[in-house]
């Protein structure tokens, strides 16, 4: 895994320009306008992962922070891959204070299932790309 690499879920960090830029064209959020991104990211937990200060990977967390989230938007810029990244943005997220005692997270993905169920993700019953993680009930609190 790549130590220099930090995660942050600090929105002031978040290079919205890059962000937009790699979501605009990838094959689930084609043609997003900048100030959809901006939208989606105010009102979501959001993750980067930073090397030497400039962003190199994001992810999108849509939760209420209590019971359920969906996370969205995931990548890594390509002259990252392959350098555990997307590990550690999983990592950090899944331990993040907001969405300790979650019932549920979904997400969706045509690539990307063997990195997810090494986290606890299985596929969903009947569907390809849907994937879910369950919280084990002893994880589960009204904390």
């Amino acid at each position: 895994m790549n130590s220099e690499v930090q995660v942050s879920s600090d929105p002031a960090r978040l290079d919205i320009a890059l962000i937009h830029e790699f979501l605009s064209n990838s094959y689930w959020a084609k043609g997003r306008s900048v100030s959809v991104v901006e939208r989606s990211i105010r009102n979501s937990l959001c993750f980067g992962a930073y090397s030497k200060g400039s962003q190199v990977g994001f992810a999108r967390l849509i939760t209420d922070r209590a019971v359920f989230a969906y996370l969205a938007d995931v990548f890594v810029i390509p002259t990252f891959r392959g350098q555990g990244i997307s590990k550690i943005m999983l990592e950090y997220l899944l331990m993040h204070r907001d969405i300790q005692g979650l019932r549920l997270i979904r997400l969706s993905t045509e690539d990307a299932h063997g990195l997810y169920e090494q986290y606890g993700f299985t596929r969903m019953t009947g569907s390809d790309n849907s994937m879910e993680l369950f919280a084990d009930e002893d994880d589960l609190s009204d904390g």
